[in-house]
Formats: C-alpha cells, structure tokens, sequence
C-alpha cells in the first residue's frame, strides 16, 4: 500500500477479561510469585515502511490561518507628522474642512476676521460649534488676540498663564 505510509495498520483488537481491583500485595507474596515472561512484538515489520512507525497519523489537519488585509478605521490614527496650519474663515462651511484637519493631527490657527466682516453672530456659531467639536475629540482651543483662535489635536495642550490676581480699586497703604 504504496499510498497510505502515514495510516497504521488496524490490529485486530483483544478482549481482555475484566479483573476486579485488588489489594495491594506484601513484600513476601511478591517475592514467592513467579514473574510472567512479556511478549513484545516488533515496532516494524518488514512489510510496513520506516515512516510509519515514527509518524502518527494526523486526526484533523492543521488549521492555516492567514493574515487578512487591514481595513480603514473611520478613527484617525495618531499621524507621523503634526503641521501647523494658518487658515483663514471665510464661511461656516469651512468649519468642516478645519475640523477634518484637526483630525488628522495637525494645528489650525484659525483667522476669523473674514468671517467677521460679514457677520458677528456667525462668528460666535462658529467658535462654539469649533470648542465643542475640541472637547469632543479631547482637544484643546484658545484664542490669540482678537482676530485669532488655536485649535489642537488631543496630543497637543496649549498652555495657559495662570491670570494674576485681581486687582482692587483701593488704594494701596503707604507709609507716610
């Protein structure tokens, strides 16, 4: 059977009579009882091939299980590079082209004069709707003077000086 070197032949089974548990024996009755001679049968015939007593028989084959290919997260990855971006706001249609930069991990100096020509309240939408988008990705935003709002990715914080006290309308104590 040239084709099935890894099968092993089927030995015909053989009943065994069952032999009810017994105690232990002593030391002496071990030593009066003659020992059985064992039988032990060749691992190989001459019949069978060499690989066949080495090699098992596999039962279930091995289970392959290949890479499959990445898909697109709709979650930005951290990128390898972060720019600093100096846009200006024209509309309110181009918050989402600043919020997809922001996403993608770069900084947005936002010019909002433009805007601010046109109309104030718009102005005011659009900072709003910018801030809450910051805290949604846990950003940060701030704002540079009057014309000017910064807008990070949630791997760069802005830092703040802290305000100094406020100053009071009393005069201060002298010493004359």
């Amino acid at each position: 059977m040239p084709f099935n070197i890894f099968r092993k032949k089927k030995q015909p089974e053989q009943e065994t009579p069952a032999v009810p548990p017994q105690e232990e024996p002593n030391q002496e009755e071990v030593a009066t009882q003659p020992q059985e001679e064992t039988k032990q049968e060749p691992i190989m015939s001459s019949q069978e091939p060499a690989l066949e007593a080495i090699s098992p028989p596999l039962e279930q084959p091995a289970e392959v299980v290949l890479p499959q290919p990445e898909q697109k997260q709709e979650v930005a990855e951290p990128p390898s590079k972060t720019y600093l971006k100096a846009m200006p706001l024209k509309e309110l249609s181009d918050l989402e082209n600043i919020k997809n930069e922001v996403k993608n991990g770069n900084i947005i100096i936002l010019r909002v004069t433009p805007l601010a020509t046109k109309s104030i309240e718009d102005v005011k939408n659009a900072v709003n709707e910018l801030y809450q988008f910051a805290e949604s990705i846990g950003g940060d935003i701030a704002r540079l003077g009057e014309e000017r709002v910064v807008i990070c990715p949630k791997t760069i914080r802005i830092w703040r000086e802290k305000s100094p006290a406020p100053v009071s309308s009393e005069p201060l104590p002298s010493t004359a």
